[in-house]
């Protein structure tokens, strides 16, 4: 169903994929938007066993598109380096395919919006600051990964 990486040498084992989705605080999620077009949004996340979790608002662009369609694809990117005499910046990669959907629970909602918040907030009583002010408003969203790859790139 899933093609396979046709430059499989730069290819990233399923372990260096999850430790970029662990430790990157950014990527961009794509969709299928209005009138069959790409949607592409960056979205803050978070990486739990085989699944992402954002957090938005209740409607938008965003909602209406998973509504119809759940598939989805997230990618995520890292800084780069350079090597010791070289300008081309390498930069590994993941792109991730799976379907996405809103979490309705509100328990759920609650506890990994909380998850999500303290991978960004500076303490626990910021998280729960920011959830008090939100919770009537937030929508949680669940990324399952059905398929992933991840490559180191090379400019030059």
């Amino acid at each position: 169903m899933f093609r396979k990486m046709r430059r499989n040498k730069q290819q990233l084992s399923d372990q260096e994929c999850v430790e970029l989705l662990k430790q990157e605080p950014r990527g961009v999620l794509a969709l299928l938007g209005d009138d069959g077009y790409p949607y592409t949004v960056p979205m803050d996340f978070f990486y739990d066993e085989g699944k992402l979790y954002f957090h938005c608002a209740k409607e938008g662009h965003k909602i209406d598109a998973i509504k119809k369609c759940g598939k989805a694809s997230f990618c995520v990117m890292d800084k780069g380096f350079r090597r010791q005499d070289e300008w081309a910046l390498n930069i590994k990669s993941v792109v991730a395919f799976g379907r996405i959907r809103l979490v309705e629970d509100r328990k759920e909602t609650m506890a990994r919006v909380r998850q999500l918040g303290n991978k960004y907030n500076p303490s626990p009583e910021a998280v729960e600051k920011e959830l008090e002010r939100t919770a009537d408003i937030v929508q949680c969203l669940e990324f399952q990964i059905e398929h992933m790859t991840g490559k180191l790139v090379n400019e030059s």
